[in-house]
């Protein structure tokens, strides 16, 4: 059964997950983001098929999320590199990752803990303003792009009014706090 396409839909998300959001592909870019290269590595790491790597693959190569380049010191291998397009995932990735350690797996069953290089503390993602406030969903509004078309505009243009922001604000905001203490437990 084929699944339906994004391709056309005028929604962000629903390109992007177009181009990202099948099962193996996030686990591909994951594996390049922390340094893997090569087409045997990936199918060790993962434990993917060889079709299906290489499918996969050849679709992140076509979308310019990885590169396809001659290894350094043998001509005869290649290596897969992240674009800058695959690099700026690491943001995307790294809220899913969060999200799965908070609400799946548990603070205290955490298998990777990501780390800032130059002090060793954990990181975290945030959705904040321009201006570095913290922003949580009843902080934020939706408007219409330029590339809106007519009945986004007429859904947008009506105002969602918020049940207990200051509850659900407090509540969004401690999520990230509740997460770093469980990673700082592990």
């Amino acid at each position: 059964m084929r699944r339906k396409t994004f391709a056309h839909m005028n929604c962000s998300i629903a390109r992007a997950l177009e181009q990202i959001g099948e099962w193996w592909t996030f686990l591909i870019v994951r594996e390049a983001l922390m340094g893997t290269r090569r087409f045997d590595q990936f199918q060790s790491n993962l434990g993917i098929a060889r079709n299906i790597l290489a499918a996969r693959l050849k679709k992140l190569v076509a979308r310019g999320i990885l590169e396809r380049t001659v290894a350094p010191g043998d001509a005869r291998r290649v290596e897969y590199r992240m674009t800058e397009k695959g690099r700026a995932l690491f943001p995307v990735l790294m809220a899913l990752r969060e999200w799965g350690d908070q609400w799946v797996v548990g603070p205290g069953r955490v298998p990777v803990i990501v780390v800032d290089r130059a002090n060793a503390q954990p990181i975290e993602v945030r959705v904040t303003s321009r201006d570095g406030r913290p922003i949580g969903w009843l902080d934020a509004r939706m408007i219409p792009g330029p590339g809106a078309q007519s009945a986004l505009k007429t859904r947008l243009a009506r105002t969602r009014k918020p049940a207990a922001p200051s509850l659900d604000r407090d509540a969004a905001l401690s999520v990230s706090a509740k997460a770093a203490q469980g990673v700082q437990q592990v």
